[in-house]
């Protein structure tokens, strides 16, 4: 990822892939120094001021800075690591329907096949791992395959892959403040989702 959001000089569209690109690497692994180093020194005002995600970036770019990167690894792995069940699932269909490798995972994969997608062989998580599914909304915004990358199949994943848990996710991590960090991430988060949301409400 060469440049973090919220830049003058990203197209709206561009910005958005970034975006997701950005919670995909967040939410994936604990970040890498280059990354966490990039976002201690980005802009934290709008391109345009009193801008909805503003305040949710501001706060995300200060606990970037307040933290080291070896403190930001220890709330990863306090809250997605560790021996058996974690303290927070990124598992979507953990969250649909209460356990893994259910339902929702197989309507997933389905998808996926359909917009010529499928996972590589070498990852470990399952597709329905949020930062998994960031990376597909990332695809279908900035790729170049236009009869899969549109607003009616962004819409469509959208509507049926994250938008259902984004928000119980999200919640599952802001009540761990303990975590400052990914709490502030969740609160970004949460904050995009629910544009992402408004946006394509506006397509119907």
């Amino acid at each position: 990822m060469n440049d973090l959001p919220l830049s003058s000089a990203l197209d709206e569209e561009t910005a958005r892939a970034e975006l997701y690109g950005l919670l995909a690497a967040l939410f994936y692994a604990p970040p890498a120094p280059e990354l966490l180093a990039q976002l201690r020194v980005a802009p934290t005002e709008a391109p345009s001021a009193g801008a909805y995600l503003e305040e949710p970036w501001r706060a995300l770019v200060g606990a970037a800075r307040a933290a080291s990167d070896a403190a930001i690894q220890d709330e990863f792995d306090a809250l997605f690591g560790g021996v058996g069940k974690p303290v927070v699932s990124v598992y979507g269909s953990e969250y649909l329907s209460g356990f893994l490798n259910e339902k929702p995972l197989a309507a997933l994969r389905d998808d996926l096949a359909r917009l010529g997608l499928a996972r590589d062989a070498g990852m470990p998580e399952t597709e329905d791992h949020f930062a998994c599914l960031c990376e597909v909304m990332r695809y279908l915004i900035a790729g170049d395959e236009v009869e899969v990358c549109n607003l009616t199949q962004q819409q469509a994943f959208f509507a049926r892959h994250l938008q259902p848990w984004s928000e119980r996710f999200c919640d599952a991590i802001a009540a761990r403040p303990q975590q400052p960090f990914y709490a502030a991430l969740a609160g970004f988060t949460r904050a995009f989702m629910a544009i992402e949301a408004q946006g394509f409400d506006l397509l119907d």
